[in-house]
């Protein structure tokens, strides 16, 4: 993929996947990575490195924070490992 496409992950991506394995009863995606330009795991074009995923999900439920974080985590996992694919995801679950 070449950089004036950056990874071709986008926040509706995201969004779908985390619709498809957690349920959501809310789910918020915000690409971020604009405001990461030239820090690590960036990939020069603004988009598709850095997101915020704000989710509540019946799942979660009875579970502590870190194991809510571990299913987000889980859900978008070929994202994340991908190259060139997802750098950084800030999780607020509620």
């Amino acid at each position: 993929m070449n950089s004036s496409t950056g990874t071709g992950i986008t926040a509706d991506d995201l969004r779908r996947r985390l619709a498809e394995r957690l349920s959501p009863t809310r789910v918020e995606v915000l690409d971020e990575s604009a405001a990461h330009l030239g820090h690590a795991g960036q990939d020069g074009t603004g988009q598709g490195t850095h997101f915020r995923v704000r989710i509540a999900s019946p799942l979660f439920a009875g579970r502590p924070k870190v194991a809510c974080h571990r299913l987000v985590y889980d859900a978008l996992r070929d994202y994340i490992d991908r190259d060139r694919g997802v750098h950084a995801l800030a999780i607020e679950t509620l």
